[in-house]
């Protein structure tokens, strides 16, 4: 088997395993000094039934940029969930898994014309505008498109503001431009908006509700139909985070301006809410240098691979300690900066950091790190991506193995550690009495 197929299997778990065990296996079987993530599907699953919970009446259609690994993308599918989709590749991966067109948003209100092409070459016809431009474009390329018109509607402070670049004026703007549409003879079927990504004030979703229903009401006046609400993302989904306060503005708000009996078809883009929770980072220190006031440790990733979420996502990463051969750590902690492994000076993880001692060696876990880490990743310097190892609990793979679009061929109930996998025949005639002691150790 290649490794790429490997890689993009989900292992099943023993029933005392979890991804942490799975992590620190790895580590502690010595045959691994690159950085790798462990991705528990688990928590993609749990995730899900919070959001269906919390938000019954809010179809989520997961935004495709946060994280587009192609096991978290088919658990998704398989979960029943939508997409929102940004370009014509990320439209190509999600149709490429089977999903239906109709469960996609093309949610990017600036859209180059080759792109808006293709979507109606696939039957991508959901898709969102801010602009004039936008609207005399789809008018020539594709006049049939149901059309949703996207409102500027920022909280307070969110960990990444999306209003300076998307959205017009919910009231000098939308109402012209829904006339202007009405003139061209174009479908504009809803209302979208975004309140920033990692948003923490849940009145932004109340605010931009309410001033939705008066857009929904001006297109009545003029001929219009809406059905669609399209609330965007925002949501917290670190492992300390919670979405009970969201989903209870929202919930609020919706039973105030749209009611059930509308019928209003109520969706939204959650990114990093399934994402980041699910992907956990172990990175290894293969270097160290004692300053005066405090330790340098250098690790296999940094700011130009995972850790660019640092730089466009504003991320605050929590390093966690884990010593090679699991001996004891000090009690005490000391002052330290985390550096990644490029030549470049801006490569920091973190300026300040309390860890206890550390040794070349030793690893730092990341949790929370499924959020705009990979998919904006570069090998800079020549360092590789960290491989990504899916695992799974035996009751979750029952229920999800045979729903489309996994498949049995999805899963690997190999008894061998799956980290090993990736050595060569030549390579494991090498090492047979640590192949047997791993082997005999997980079993």
């Amino acid at each position: 088997m290649r490794l790429g197929e490997i890689e993009e299997q989900i292992h099943i778990l023993e029933p005392q395993s979890t991804a942490m065990t799975v992590l620190k296996s790895i580590i502690d079987s010595g045959v691994q000094e690159d950085a790798f993530y462990v991705l528990d599907v688990g928590e993609i699953v749990r995730q899900h039934k919070e959001w269906k919970m919390k938000l019954p009446r809010v179809e989520p259609f997961y935004a495709v940029k946060c994280n587009d690994h192609p096991i978290l993308l088919r658990v998704l599918a398989a979960l029943g969930t939508g997409f929102d989709c940004a370009s014509k590749g990320e439209i190509n991966k999600v149709l490429d898994m089977g999903v239906d067109p109709h469960r996609i948003i093309f949610a990017n209100p600036a859209k180059m014309a080759s792109q808006i092409r293709h979507a109606a070459s696939q039957g991508v016809d959901l898709m969102t505008f801010d602009n004039e431009c936008e609207l005399h474009k789809i008018k020539t390329l594709f006049p049939s498109a149901r059309l949703v018109i996207r409102i500027r509607a920022d909280a307070a402070d969110p960990q990444c503001p999306l209003g300076m670049k998307f959205g017009c004026d919910a009231v000098s703007d939308a109402p012209r431009l829904l006339e202007l549409a009405k003139t061209l003879g174009l479908n504009v079927c809803g209302v979208s908006f975004h309140v920033g990504s990692g948003c923490q004030e849940p009145a932004a979703y109340m605010r931009a509700i309410s001033a939705a229903r008066l857009i929904f009401d001006h297109a009545a006046r003029i001929g219009y139909n809406m059905t669609i609400l399209d609330l965007g993302g925002g949501y917290l989904g670190n492992k300390d985070t919670s979405i009970d306060k969201m989903s209870e503005a929202i919930n609020c708000a919706l039973d105030t301006h749209f009611p059930v009996s509308e019928g209003v078809v109520v969706i939204a883009e959650p990114g990093r809410f399934y994402a980041a929770a699910a992907f956990t980072l172990a990175t290894n220190i293969h270097s160290k240098r004692n300053c005066a006031n405090h330790t340098m440790y250098y690790i296999n990733d940094g700011v130009y691979g995972s850790f660019n979420c640092i730089l466009y996502d504003h991320a605050k990463v929590k390093p966690l300690a884990y010593p090679v051969g699991q001996r004891a750590l000090p009690n005490k902690v000391e002052k330290c900066s985390i550096w990644g492994p490029t030549c470049d000076g801006l490569d920091q993880v973190m300026d300040a950091a309390l860890l206890p001692p550390m040794d070349i060696g030793d690893w730092i876990i990341f949790e929370d790190m499924g959020a705009y880490t990979l998919p904006v990743a570069s090998t800079f310097n020549g360092f590789p991506l960290p491989k990504v190892h899916a695992v799974i609990s035996e009751p979750l793979w029952l229920l999800l193995k045979d729903r489309h679009p996994l498949s049995e061929d999805n899963f690997s109930m190999d008894a061998t550690p799956f980290w090993l996998s990736s050595w060569t025949e030549e390579e494991e005639t090498t090492i047979p009495s640590l192949s047997s002691f791993l082997f005999d150790q997980l079993l």
